[in-house]
């Protein structure tokens, strides 16, 4: 797939300090399904710990997709997003080309994500649903962020 192309205005970023903790957690702990509740605390750490692709319309931060990578086999991608004021122009697509072009995320053997709505756009830059579920695990804890 070519790279789709930025509006004018707009930037993607991997700059961890044009990071704005406050919009990405105001998103995550109020609009994201997945993690309602989540406190700031957490959000930091986690950006702090991951390789963030910060997506900008001049100097405000817009949305997000965010890393757990050791570079070398493996990564997860978490927190895609983008601020509904800005969604409809092709950024989605523009930040998902972004990781998967990453010089640090190409040769990986596995790169997973969750979702629960956007397998049409997952799908565009080769995910599939897992072949063999039954040989992953987990432990969920669905209600961590709640008081």
């Amino acid at each position: 797939m070519d790279a789709p192309s930025l509006p004018e205005g707009y930037e993607i970023s991997t700059d961890p300090a044009r990071l704005n903790v406050d919009v990405i957690h105001g998103f995550l702990s109020q609009e994201a399904y997945w993690s309602p509740g989540i406190p700031r605390s957490v959000v930091a750490r986690a950006l702090a710990h991951s390789l963030c692709f910060g997506l900008y319309h001049g100097d405000a931060q817009v949305g997000l997709a965010r890393v757990v990578t050791d570079t070398a086999s493996f990564a997860l991608l978490a927190d895609v997003f983008v601020l509904k004021e800005h969604r409809g122009k092709g950024l989605s697509k523009a930040l998902m080309q972004r990781v998967i072009d990453h010089e640090d995320l190409q040769g990986l053997r596995r790169l997973l994500l969750l979702t629960s709505d956007a397998h049409g756009l997952y799908r565009q830059f080769g995910f599939e649903e897992i072949g063999n579920p039954w040989r992953f695990m987990e432990i969920l804890r669905p209600d961590n962020y709640r008081p």
